[in-house]
């Protein structure tokens, strides 16, 4: 009958109508969610150099797109535990990019690793990538090439922007010492981060 048929068509374009709607929904949640996990943070710093370093001042910025997983954490650790310092800038070339920092001096280049620690203060931030080695260190085949990461770290307080410090270590490996402990060997030495500005806080009155 032709008022049963158009009541039938009329509850099925209600159905596939909520069903659509409710699809778009989850969809713009989805996307939500996603750009709240991966809002890009920038932080600023000035690096100041140390021992024979003394009085040189870099200028330094860390572009953040999304923070590491404990999943790349771990990948990390294996990868040092099977092939050490090689191991590791194996497995951090094989990562995506998750940020990018700049340098004064040079072109800048991504960052492979940034993790995220909550403190009792703030925060601390964690980054680590491959470093870009000179055409000239490579031509030569300076020492300086087993030197091939690029690490620091900032530690920021969130209630007292003035004490918010960190350090950079251009150009670096990772090391088991004689105590059986991970460290950072330097080309030089370190540089401290001062004057840190992280923009993702700079406009918060807390």
């Amino acid at each position: 009958m032709p008022g049963r048929e158009n009541f039938k068509s009329t509850v099925r374009k209600f159905i596939y109508g909520s069903l659509t709607l409710a699809i778009l929904l989850l969809i713009a949640l989805t996307l939500v969610n996603s750009q709240e996990e991966r809002k890009i943070e920038a932080l600023d710093a000035t690096a100041v150099g140390t021992s024979t370093q003394s009085g040189k001042t870099l200028s330094v910025k860390v572009i953040i797109s999304q923070f590491s997983t404990e999943e790349d954490r771990s990948v990390l650790v294996d990868a040092f535990k099977k092939g050490q310092n090689k191991g590791l800038v194996d497995a951090l070339s094989k990562m995506r990019s998750v940020g990018r920092i700049a340098i004064t001096g040079t072109v800048g280049s991504d960052l492979a690793y940034i993790r995220l620690i909550r403190t009792d203060t703030g925060r601390k931030i964690r980054f680590a990538t491959n470093r870009r080695l000179q055409f000239g260190e490579v031509y030569q085949n300076s020492p300086t090439t087993a030197y091939n990461l690029t690490a620091g770290e900032f530690d920021l307080n969130d209630s007292d922007k003035t004490k918010s410090t960190g350090v950079l270590y251009p150009a670096a490996q990772l090391i088991i010492n004689k105590d059986g402990q991970l460290e950072f060997q330097l080309n030089k030495n370190h540089w401290n981060l001062v004057n840190i500005i992280d923009w993702n806080q700079a406009g918060s009155t807390e």
